[in-house]
């Protein structure tokens, strides 16, 4: 059976905010929490399930500025994930002062993920990929089951991420969705930052930067 996944458009960057649960325990992951997260907060009571983990697929702020209320609403210690490259970047607000904001994080992520490594949520499981050139640290979530990936700032409804800021590289970044995000399944559904959603074979056929 595959993951539960609810797209929810969030903050002034129109962030695609997305919580993730195994339907058969309501165990629940939220992947890069934006702004109004009170939202996600409601809508995981609407539901009646568990939130077990924070996953961030890399630290810029508009992908980070929800995880403090979420930590501050959990009623257990709730595990925050991010890559170690993108630790400097979370210490400095995830660039927030770049765009004129700021934004207070919260205490440092503990769960540090490495490539290859296994997130299980429930029974569900899900495969941590290293995709740098957006940031160093830049992640992909995948679950084959759900043939879905999560894939943040790497690449877009015909586009790709920018790599004009700080840590950004263009070349690793075309070569992060050539390796990891394009030989997988043609049909994967590709859950992106911002924007529609699209499959592995429509950027395949139609995405004029690859």
């Amino acid at each position: 059976m595959p993951l539960e996944i609810i797209t929810l458009q969030l903050g002034p960057m129109d962030n695609n905010s997305y919580l993730a649960a195994d339907p058969l325990t309501g165990e629940a992951a939220v992947i890069d929490p934006s702004f109004e997260s009170q939202v996600i907060l409601e809508t995981i009571e609407q539901h009646g399930w568990d939130l077990t983990a924070v996953w961030l697929t890399h630290a810029h702020f508009d992908h980070i500025a929800g995880v403090k209320t979420l930590i501050q609403a959990a009623s257990s210690p709730l595990p925050v994930g991010l890559h170690p490259a993108d630790l400097p970047l979370w210490r400095q607000g995830g660039g927030a002062r770049l765009f004129g904001m700021q934004v207070e994080p919260g205490p440092e992520p503990a769960l540090l993920f490495r490539p290859g490594q296994i997130l299980r949520l429930g029974s569900q499981v899900v495969e941590v990929r290293h995709t740098p050139g957006h940031t160093p640290g830049h992640l992909a979530f995948y679950s084959a089951e759900s043939q879905a990936v999560f894939t943040g700032d790497l690449i877009f409804y015909r586009g790709v991420g920018r790599t004009d800021l700080p840590g950004g590289d263009h070349e690793q970044l075309i070569l992060s969705i050539r390796e990891q995000i394009l030989t997988l399944p043609p049909e994967t559904r590709l859950l992106s930052g911002h924007g529609p959603e699209t499959t592995v074979q429509a950027e395949l056929a139609e995405n004029p930067f690859l």
